[in-house]
């Protein structure tokens, strides 16, 4: 293993380990981030389900996005997630940012997924 991906796997655990500690119960809200596409799922720790997911692969946002590797993209995520988690009749959930830096991409996708009506 590099030693970046090294770097990267410890960090993932630290913050995972941490948000397990605060969750109280919360569903968790985690992204993943590739070069090309951004991804958030809604998961169920305690039962190990996926409770929403959206990326910009899906259908209803491929079809208006240039690219899915743009802070525009990762907005228009974090609101579908929002929508579809509040469908579900989802409103608190535990954000995990996974080894990635709050800034950019997962900084923009947070915030549209707070403006939507998901609280963290």
């Amino acid at each position: 293993m590099s030693k970046a991906k090294e770097l990267f796997t410890r960090r993932q655990a630290r913050v995972r380990t941490a948000i397990r500690k605060k969750s109280d119960g919360r569903l968790r809200l985690s992204v993943y981030r590739s070069s090309l596409h951004i991804y958030a799922q809604i998961i169920d720790d305690a039962k190990g389900e996926t409770i929403a997911a959206a990326s910009t692969v899906d259908k209803d946002l491929k079809s208006k996005l240039k690219t899915g590797a743009t802070v525009d993209a990762a907005k228009q995520v974090g609101k579908l997630i929002a929508e579809r988690a509040t469908a579900k009749g989802i409103k608190e959930v535990v954000f995990d940012r996974g080894g990635y830096i709050y800034h950019g991409r997962v900084k923009a996708l947070a915030d549209a997924a707070r403006e939507g009506g998901l609280s963290f």
